[in-house]
């Protein structure tokens, strides 16, 4: 399975640890992963979860993800 890659608008290392929160309740942690050096802040995620389903998460933790094609 190829990751699915969104555009994030994480700041800092505590905007990443609250999307955590919430992405660790739908996936293991070393699933997920937040590149802050990116122009995007691109957030990849490797598991085997619906698009929307990670948005929904990412929302939920007061952050915006667009996926990236």
């Amino acid at each position: 399975m190829n990751p699915k890659k969104f555009k994030t608008n994480a700041k800092c290392n505590g905007c990443v640890a609250r999307i955590g929160e919430q992405l660790n309740q739908i996936m293991q942690a070393d699933q997920w992963s937040i590149d802050l050096a990116s122009a995007d802040k691109t957030l990849t995620v490797s598991a085997d979860l619906p698009t929307e389903t990670i948005v929904q998460a990412v929302t939920a933790a007061g952050f915006k993800a667009t996926p990236v094609e």
